[in-house]
């Protein structure tokens, strides 16, 4: 079935083309979601709530630009406005242990794995998480991510940089890199895994 031909299904309600476009990027988006969630049932649910706004939002789709970028815009927001509504993004970090790491603009070698990387994210707390998942992820500025968040974009910015100087750490403790080599480009690797 084509995109179009799924679109055209799901904006009549036909229970088909639901399945395919769930079954065609439910994959994708679960991996989204699992970068944002707190346990694999999170992520699950964040799913759930996800696809049934695309459903119910379907009409809005415009055909300008991707529309797996649009599930995934539906998809990111439900995330956050899932753990906004679970208070779990307030969830108190130490910033004592943020503040005295050694921020470097350095990362790992190419071959690491995403999976990995994805584990280490998921170490984080979940202000961090969020905002790195946000920024180096999904690409949204940090003035666009105060505003998503309800915090200042000086407050992005510097949960930006300590959520990277404490998945540096996570990731030397666990063994996976020795110490950095280039810079956090990297991330955006993870953009489709």
């Amino acid at each position: 079935m084509t995109e179009q031909a799924i679109i055209t299904g799901c904006l009549h309600n036909d229970p088909s083309a639901q399945r395919e476009l769930y079954n065609r990027y439910s994959p994708k988006m679960l991996s989204v979601c699992y970068r944002f969630g707190q346990s694999r049932e999170d992520a699950e649910d964040m799913l759930q709530e996800g696809f049934i706004k695309v459903f119910t939002q379907i009409h809005t789709f415009q055909n300008k630009g991707a529309f797996e970028g649009w599930i995934r815009r539906i998809i990111v927001h439900t995330c956050i406005n899932f753990l906004k509504k679970h208070k779990k993004f307030n969830e108190s970090v130490d910033l004592a242990y943020a503040n005295s790491l050694h921020v470097k603009e350095e990362t790992i070698p190419s071959i690491m794995q995403a999976r990995q990387i994805v584990e280490c994210i998921r170490l984080l707390p979940i202000g961090y998480r969020t905002v790195l998942n946000l920024y180096a992820l999904e690409g949204y500025s940090h003035k666009e991510i105060g505003e998503m968040l309800d915090i200042e974009e000086s407050t992005s910015r510097s949960q930006y940089t300590r959520s990277k100087a404490m998945l540096e750490m996570i990731l030397i403790r666990k063994k996976i890199i020795e110490k950095p080599k280039e810079d956090f480009n990297w991330l955006a690797a993870l953009k489709n895994k």
